[in-house]
């Protein structure tokens, strides 16, 4: 007999307002606009020895961390090959100024969150999610987890999904 066991994570509080663009079809670029993202997290494992595959708790506050970090803020890739994001000195008081081909914006630095993502995509969001989740939960994580899988809703039902599974 073989179980397996999983827990989700899926609250109302679990919500972020951001603002971002993305690149498509090869040259289209987006007016910037915003989203009231939803997300949840669902780890599949092994029982520990309290039975339980990780804490409920846990990961609840970890990934909250996570989401209040992006909420109201302007979400900007800075691994995307034609978006080129540049900081001004001033830490928190400087600038973000972003160029996409001839389009510029400036925005205030404590008002952004520079990912290391190619594009904003709802996909993208969800796999940068999960792997903070994954440096924030460390061991507690790795030990408990054959699989991870984070979800980002960006409009009412159009989920991105990332899941990542450990090799054997």
């Amino acid at each position: 007999m073989s179980e397996t066991f999983r827990v989700r994570i899926h609250k109302e509080r679990l919500v972020f307002s951001a603002a971002h663009f993305i690149t498509f079809a090869g040259n289209v670029c987006e007016p910037l606009h915003g989203h009231n993202y939803r997300v949840y997290a669902e780890i599949h494992g092994p029982l520990d020895e309290n039975h339980y595959v990780i804490d409920f708790i846990l990961l609840r506050d970890a990934l909250q961390r996570i989401v209040d970090a992006l909420d109201h803020r302007m979400l900007l890739p800075t691994d995307h090959p034609a978006i080129r994001v540049e900081e001004t000195a001033g830490g928190e008081a400087g600038e973000v100024t972003v160029t996409y081909g001839r389009r510029r914006w400036v925005f205030p630095r404590q008002d952004c969150v520079l990912l290391p993502v190619a594009n904003t995509t709802a996909e993208l969001i969800a796999r940068y999610i999960a792997t903070e989740l994954r440096a924030s939960l460390g061991e507690t994580l790795d030990s408990a987890c054959d699989q991870l899988e984070v979800g980002v809703d960006e409009c009412d039902g159009q989920w991105g999904v990332y899941r990542w599974t450990r090799k054997e």
